[in-house]
């Protein structure tokens, strides 16, 4: 394997003491479920080289709500450009690929087999690999569409259940590519535990559409059982009484639950409410429930004059669920976040300083780290040619012919 630029580096390589190292993915992906699928296997361990165009992976300059998608699911991965539909391109995917473990890919069905790179022939060229593809559909009527989460979201009744009655909305992050590329991580990983046992390895295949059914099959199954369709969110019959964002003091909002009996007792001991802990209407769950329409706003007039803060202490000290309204640039500087070490330092692309978000679990004692930056378009294509056995002079020829992006190693130390 190729030597890793010195400026890449992170922190000290870990990764031996990780579970997937030793393993080498190879990555045709873009956009955020497929670089999701790398980015798992990546944080756990995995040697993840990802192949791009020559003019780099198109997420890397975009705007807006896409500006963070780069940086965000393409750490612990190197960077080989490479020109796909040249010939050349082609022989250096093939002779990385035979290296591999697993490869990687979110093209449109069937541009794998046009270029050569199809599971037939990979899995003629090494049995022992693993193809994970990442669709919008899988094999069926739909397969020929052309998905975005977005699409699948309001096809597959995620949007109807986040907005209001008429108001379909989509859901504020990017839950099916990112949850799609998770199990399609978790093919990966079962496919390895399989291959243990075989000696080969297998198709895998993630879609959008099926992992939003699988968001949404709580309230199918909701369906199924009380024979009365799932209202969305905003007009939903909750299952607890007080389950609500209250608006208090200088117009602060902070979500408040009380979801038994024993923490109503305990929230109307924290705000001096005895006459409605006294009151037979309100005896249990199911009472208070049914007494929604005229409870809530009496609750919502007492609550009004409390900061936040102060609410927040009482709940906290009574062991209650509670929650400010936060928007997630302010997650950056959360308290909890900083100490559990959530927030590990990354350099972006460009130079700059940032943090990244680790994944949400630990191994052990400590969390899966990040041990490469989001990598330079073509920074490690020269050590990786290199590492398959073409000379300098052969890499220099086909970088200057345009079928190799790369830069110049920095030596470490």
């Amino acid at each position: 394997m190729g030597a890793t630029p010195s400026g890449s580096q992170t922190t000290p390589p870990n990764a031996p003491n990780l579970p997937y190292a030793g393993v080498r993915v190879v990555e045709f992906t873009h956009m955020v479920m497929g670089p999701t699928c790398g980015m798992v296997l990546a944080d756990l361990g995995a040697e993840v080289i990802k192949v791009e165009p020559i003019e780099g992976d198109s997420t890397r300059h975009l705007l807006g709500s896409g500006a963070g998608f780069f940086p965000m699911f393409n750490r612990n991965k190197k960077s080989l450009a490479l020109d796909l539909k040249s010939a050349e391109g082609r022989e250096v995917a093939l002779k990385l690929l035979a290296t591999a473990d697993i490869v990687s890919e979110n093209f449109r069905p069937g541009t794998m087999d046009k270029l050569g790179l199809g599971y037939e022939v990979l899995s003629q060229l090494n049995p022992r690999l693993i193809c994970v593809s990442h669709k919008g559909f899988l094999p069926g009527p739909y397969e020929h569409r052309t998905a975005l989460d977005e699409v699948v979201q309001m096809m597959g009744g995620l949007a109807y259940m986040t907005g209001r009655e008429g108001d379909p909305l989509r859901a504020g992050a990017s839950v099916n590519d990112i949850m799609g590329g998770m199990f399609g991580a978790i093919g990966a990983m079962a496919a390895l535990a399989q291959r243990e046992q075989t000696g080969r390895g297998q198709a895998v295949q993630s879609a959008l559409f099926e992992n939003n059914v699988f968001l949404v099959a709580q309230h199918m199954m909701q369906f199924a059982v009380t024979g009365q369709p799932a209202a969305p969110m905003p007009n939903r019959i909750s299952a607890w009484a007080i389950y609500d964002v209250f608006k208090v003091r200088d117009g602060e909002q902070i979500f408040l639950a009380v979801v038994s009996d024993t923490a109503w007792a305990a929230f109307c001991d924290a705000f001096d409410l005895a006459d409605l802990h006294a009151d037979a209407r309100l005896g249990s769950n199911n009472d208070r429930v049914r007494a929604r329409e005229w409870l809530i706003p009496i609750l919502r007039e007492r609550l009004a004059p409390h900061p936040a803060s102060e609410i927040a202490r009482r709940f906290e000290a009574r062991g209650l669920p509670f929650a400010p309204i936060t928007k997630p640039h302010e997650l950056l500087d959360d308290p909890h976040l900083q100490a559990t070490g959530t927030l590990a330092p990354i350099t972006l692309p460009d130079g700059r300083p940032s943090q990244a978000v680790l994944l949400p679990l630990t191994l052990g004692q400590g969390r899966p780290g990040i041990r490469l930056n989001p990598p330079r378009l073509g920074e490690h294509s020269l050590a990786l040619l290199q590492s398959l056995g073409y000379t300098e002079a052969e890499v220099a020829s086909l970088c200057a012919r345009g079928v190799v992006a790369g830069e110049a190693q920095t030596p470490p130390g």
